[in-house]
């Protein structure tokens, strides 16, 4: 931040309302967490393991350091002088006497903490503040500092960990942003360089220039999935804008055709419309737009590609922006303006180095009450790819898995990861086995799974080398928004396809038409998993509720499912219906049967002696054949207010589904509405898609033309 950057922040405070704006606000709510930390004496601890005491501590030094060299500028009280050159003359004076941690993962350990990593993540922040300070600083105090604590970081993650600064992966755009902020914060250009172009010098074998060109998709899209992006994005926006202020030359923003506004945006674009990410691989459930990486891409994107009303959208429910002169226009924008809708709409993002792996579909429709309806269907590359380097294991074997949102809530839900984060007693705070034997596994997720197995035989070298096609994408048809992808090989003699179809009805919120497609010319097991969340309120089917709970198998996943219940046998065919109450909306799932169809009722905790997973419900629908259809309509409708007694249209409308065609070439869907009547869902599945079709069954024809096609009657 630069003298007249920070004088301009002044003025904007001096005319700015506290409560409204955010730019404001942020800054006063700095003040109020640095203050409380100046108050208690520094502290330097020595070393503990992640998440504990000593972890922490260092972690809130760094936090505050950062803070307090943006408040040294803004508000020019040197008390935050004071701190931040007391608190770097402390790690300079012990830093290089520091043994190495002990690591208890691959990272390898730094003098700080447990991993490298978090030493990444200090340097890089305690840079920042360095340089907001430097110049009041005596030349024996930046000698001090820069040789005993900043060059000693640099050398241990150059030089001792040389072998791992150059890796493609998450923790090497940690590394480099690291060492870049550092070098550039002392005005070292060869340390600068070495982050900036990697070790060799060449910008393509290491450093940052070559994170840019092969962590992302031509669209933008990382393929460890949203949550680690969210992770990469906040080093890459940090260094990108040191350099853009002290290397213009090398013109960052537009390097690559700009591939940090579009990885950026890539990652804002998955968003659900609360602001919280979809969990594809790896992932906690909690992450949003709210974390501090998004909240810096808000502010720069806003001052480095125009104004966006997304972008005003995501500062208002981030309530905060980054404490910076970039923040000034959106800041302003986020308190003139109503409360706006976060609506990316709907689109593809394409996977893979050359955006030719597959890659995941959204779908994105406002209602009559204009609630954001959004489905998500992936079928990109596994999230792993150990050429790069063994830590990029994150991939989940989940392809045509399918997320749906609504009414402020994840509908049809993914577990995530299996991870307490820093909760050192379980499992010290790293994955837990459970990830690896149930979160990963393909039953963890809404898609198929054949034999009561994992997609690839749950083996990530097979995984690697396969993704899925995208077959259909369209927003606007005269019924609604449809999106269609094909996985094969992922089961040895099954080809699978999953047709997605937002379905805009005259009366009632649109439904979810889910048409999921298994061809094989041998007999399988086809069990298709629903994960929810709430609580069951109607069946139109008879279920044993089980005494004696045993899991629903004993491998692949299954192991960790209690069967609860189960439907009894059928006597005839007709849709099975399952109705569930979540936060205050009611829905409803109805799929179409037959008399082999059973509806199995379960909930996560089996085989979990150190209980791990969170206890969570699941439907498996079963069914056995070769050539199968699950034709599925999943609805919203109602409102529950417990505390009015409130309970309005708790039966849904959607009464029945049934499957009137399915063949290699075409199926045929018939939906029955009581409020809407009757939807009849045409899909061809052979060549010449777009050409007209023709389809006799029994006494009735059918025709229509191109892929897809809904007619109402």
């Amino acid at each position: 931040m630069t003298a007249d950057e920070a004088a301009a922040i002044r003025n904007h405070v001096k005319t700015q309302d506290a409560e409204s704006d955010l730019l404001t606000k942020s800054i006063n709510d700095s003040i109020a967490k640095t203050d409380a930390y100046l108050s208690m004496p520094i502290e330097i601890p020595g070393h503990g393991e992640a998440g504990g005491y000593e972890h922490n501590r260092h972690k809130q030094n760094y936090i505050h350091l950062n803070l307090a060299g943006n408040l040294w500028l803004i508000t020019e009280d040197k008390k935050y002088l004071t701190f931040i050159t007391d608190m770097l003359m402390g790690y300079a004076k012990v830093y290089p006497e520091l043994e190495q941690n002990v690591s208890k993962d691959t990272n390898p350990p730094g003098r700080l903490f447990h991993q490298t990593l978090n030493e990444n993540m200090w340097l890089m922040y305690a840079s920042i503040a360095y340089a907001c300070v430097k110049s009041e600083l005596s030349s024996d105090q930046r000698d001090y500092i820069e040789t005993r604590l900043f060059r000693e970081m640099v050398t241990l993650f150059t030089e001792t960990y040389g072998h791992d600064f150059d890796i493609i992966h998450n923790h090497g755009v940690w590394a480099v942003a690291g060492v870049g902020v550092c070098g550039l914060a002392i005005n070292d250009i060869e340390i600068a360089n070495k982050a900036i172009y990697g070790l060799k010098g060449d910008g393509t074998t290491g450093g940052f220039l070559a994170q840019l060109r092969e962590l992302f998709s031509p669209d933008g899209y990382y393929m460890e999935g949203p949550y680690y992006h969210r992770f990469a994005i906040r080093p890459i926006l940090i260094l990108a804008e040191a350099i853009n202020r002290k290397l213009p030359d090398i013109d960052i923003y537009n390097f690559e055709g700009g591939v940090i506004q579009r990885t950026t945006e890539a990652l804002m674009k998955t968003v659900f419309p609360d602001g919280t990410f979809p969990a594809l691989n790896d992932s906690s459930k909690t992450i949003g737009i709210d974390d501090e990486g998004l909240i810096v891409a808000a502010s720069l994107c806003y001052k480095h590609y125009g104004a966006n009303d997304n972008l005003i959208a995501m500062a208002q429910i981030q309530d905060e922006v980054w404490i910076g002169e970039s923040s000034i226009a959106l800041s302003q924008a986020a308190s003139n303006r109503e409360k706006l809708p976060l609506n990316w709409g709907s689109m593809i993002i394409t996977d893979g180095p050359d955006g030719d792996r597959g890659g995941v579909s959204i779908l994105r429709q406002a209602d009559a009450q204009d609630d954001v309806h959004m489905a998500l269907m992936w079928y990109g590359q596994h999230g792993s790819d150990s050429e790069f380097h063994s830590a990029l294991d994150h991939g989940h074997f989940d392809g045509l898995h399918i997320s749906w949102f609504n009414r402020g809530q994840e509908v049809l839900k993914d577990y995530g990861y299996g991870r307490w984060v820093n909760v050192e007693p379980k499992f010290g705070g790293r994955y837990i086995p459970e990830n690896k034997s149930y979160c990963k596994q393909t039953v963890a997720h809404n898609t198929v799974t054949v034999d009561g197995k994992t997609q690839n035989n749950a083996d990530t070298k097979t995984a690697e080398k396969k993704w899925g096609t995208l077959n259909q994408f369209t927003t606007d048809a005269d019924f609604g928004q449809v999106m269609s992808a094909t996985v094969n090989g992922y089961y040895d003699g099954v080809d699978m396809t999953r047709t997605a179809i937002l379905l805009n009805r005259k009366a009632g919120s649109p439904i979810l038409v889910d048409l999921y497609n298994l061809t094989s010319d041998a007999e399988h097991q086809y069990d298709l998993p629903v994960h929810f969340d709430g609580q069951l309120v109607r069946t139109n089917f008879e279920y044993q509720s089980h005494n004696e709970l045993k899991p629903l198998g004993d491998s692949a996943g299954y192991q960790h499912l209690w069967n609860i219940a189960e439907s009894s046998p059928r006597t005839e065919k007709g849709a099975m219906l399952f109705s569930w109450l979540m936060g205050n909306s009611y829905y409803s799932l109805v799929t179409a049967a037959t008399e082999n169809t059973k509806i199995h009722i379960c909930r996560t905790g089996a085989n979990d002696p150190d209980f791990n997973l969170r206890s969570e419900p699941a439907l498996v629908i079963r069914d056995h054949g070769s050539n199968h259809l699950f034709a599925t309509v999943y609805e919203q409708h109602g409102t529950f207010v417990e505390s009015l007694e409130i309970s309005e249209n708790a039966r849904g409308t959607v009464q029945d589904v049934e499957i009137i065609h399915n063949c290699n070439q075409a199926s045929i869907v018939k939906i029955s509405d009581s409020a809407n009547g009757d939807y009849i869902v045409s899909y061809w599945k052979g060549d010449d898609a777009d050409a007209e079709h023709e389809i006799t069954v029994g006494a009735n024809q059918f025709s229509w033309k191109g892929a897809i096609h809904v007619t109402e009657s």
